[in-house]
């Protein structure tokens, strides 16, 4: 892996692969830089130059204790100002927030934004918080991600039950402690909609027709963005790329590479 050096003084690793215009991934909790674009990677790779940045606790980087949403912004920021190009870049969950805020800093850096489904920070209950903290402080890694999957995010136990069985869930649960302090940083995180309405950068706010719409701040960032609008992923919910890649990659793409001569 490549390295860079965050202005918090963090070490960050990022994969890099493929040819083409630099395409920055963001990965969200309960995930890493590998496992969050695993199927669709190798779609974007013949089209993109790829940067795959590891958040803190994953890969090579850091796993810094008590960091803030807006230190992983600035580590996402850092990347692409070492990139030495303007940037596609695309966040998915936690790291759509990290891929805006890091827009809002360096603006003239990003060609275009892809945010996927952004959790608003409330989306723990007060009472699910308090179970989640006191099953990771117990080191019940399982149940930690179990009881997000079912009680925050909403995924029927059918669905549940289908993931868990899967090759996906051990790499789920792996993610665990890293997820709990990324959980932590969303819950202090001051974020407002309306702060990004001098943003003119274009972006495509994704959303699964299967998601929980309230859970995500989608409709409120399209209200506030002025060269934003909604794409919905039909027949997904909060994991499009990895339950329809093909799919996926195209949406994405479409929307990157039109009138690319333009962004320029």
């Amino acid at each position: 892996m490549h390295r860079i050096v965050s202005p918090s003084g963090a070490t960050i690793s990022y994969d890099r692969s493929g040819r083409g215009p630099a395409l920055v991934l963001v990965h969200g909790a309960f995930s890493d830089h590998h496992t969050n674009w695993e199927f669709v990677r190798p779609i974007f790779e013949n089209q993109f130059t790829v940067y795959a940045i590891a958040r803190r606790g994953r890969g090579e980087t850091d796993a810094t204790v008590d960091h803030s949403l807006k230190d992983e912004a600035s580590d996402v920021a850092a990347l692409i100002e070492s990139i030495g190009e303007r940037v596609f870049l695309l966040g998915h969950s936690y790291g759509a927030h990290a891929a805006l805020a890091a827009t809002a800093k360096i603006p003239h850096r990003v060609r275009k934004l892809v945010l996927y489904e952004p959790a608003w920070p409330t989306i723990l209950s007060k009472r699910i918080a308090a179970r989640m903290e006191s099953l990771a402080l117990a080191g019940d890694w399982e149940s930690f991600a179990i009881t997000f999957f079912h009680d925050g995010l909403f995924v029927p136990l059918k669905d549940l039950a289908e993931l868990r069985a899967s090759n996906l869930w051990a790499p789920i649960v792996a993610d665990a402690p890293a997820s709990f302090r990324d959980l932590r940083a969303l819950a202090r995180h001051d974020f407002r909609p309306e702060h990004f309405r001098g943003l003119t950068v274009p972006v495509m706010l994704q959303i699964g027709t299967e998601s929980p719409r309230h859970l995500y701040a989608t409709d409120a960032l399209a209200a506030a963005l002025p060269d934003a609008w909604i794409v919905s992923l039909p027949g997904q919910a909060h994991e499009g790329m990895t339950t329809a890649p093909q799919m996926y990659a195209e949406s994405v793409s479409r929307f990157l590479l039109e009138d690319v001569a333009l962004a320029a």
